[in-house]
C-alpha cells in the first residue's frame, strides 16, 4: 500500500477495498438517480451447472434506467459448443424485459466474443484499443424492442 501523509486529507493507493467499492457505489447511485430521476438499480446472476455441480457458465449484469448492462459472461471450454452461450444470453434478455429493460450493453475484447454478440444481435458502439496483444475492447448495444439494432430513438 502506498500512502501519501502530507496535510490534508490522506491519499492511499491498495489493492481492491470492497468497502470502499459499496461506499463509491452507494454515492454514485445517489448522485445518478437524482440527477436522472431513475432510482430502479438492480443486479441479476445466471449460473449454469452440471450434474456433478460444477460450473458450466454464467453470466452478471447490471440494470438501470431501462439498460442492462452485461459485466461477465463466461462459458467453460469442453461445453461451448453445446450452446450453453446463447441460452445465458437469452435468459438475461428475458430477465432483463422482466425488470422493464429495453435495452442491452456489454463489452468483449477482440480475442474473446464479438462475432457471438454480432450473431445474437448486437452492433458495435465503439472500441477501446490498447488492449494486451494488439486487441482492444469492443463496446455492444442491442435494442430490446425495435427490429433495428440501435433503434430510432438510440440513433444519434
Amino acid at each position: 500500500m502506498t500512502t501519501d501523509h502530507s496535510s490534508g486529507p490522506a491519499l492511499a493507493i491498495s489493492e481492491r477495498d470492497s468497502e470502499l467499492n459499496d461506499r463509491l457505489t452507494e454515492a454514485l447511485v445517489a448522485f445518478n438517480s437524482a440527477a436522472t430521476g431513475t432510482p430502479d438499480r438492480g443486479t441479476f446472476s445466471i449460473k449454469v451447472t452440471d450434474e456433478a455441480g460444477e460450473l458450466v457458465g454464467g453470466l452478471t449484469a447490471r440494470t438501470w434506467g431501462g439498460l442492462c448492462g452485461i459485466e461477465l459472461l463466461w462459458v467453460r471450454e469442453s461445453s461451448r459448443e453445446d450452446g450453453w452461450g446463447s441460452r445465458i444470453l437469452q435468459a438475461a434478455e428475458a430477465e432483463a424485459r422482466r425488470r422493464g429493460c429495453d435495452r442491452l450493453s456489454t463489452s468483449t475484447f477482440t480475442f474473446q466474443a464479438p462475432g457471438f454478440y454480432r450473431r445474437h444481435g448486437f452492433v458495435e458502439t465503439g472500441r477501446t484499443p490498447g488492449v494486451p496483444g494488439g486487441h482492444s475492447d469492443v463496446h455492444l448495444f442491442k435494442s430490446l424492442t425495435d427490429s433495428s439494432p440501435l433503434g430510432e430513438s438510440q440513433m444519434c
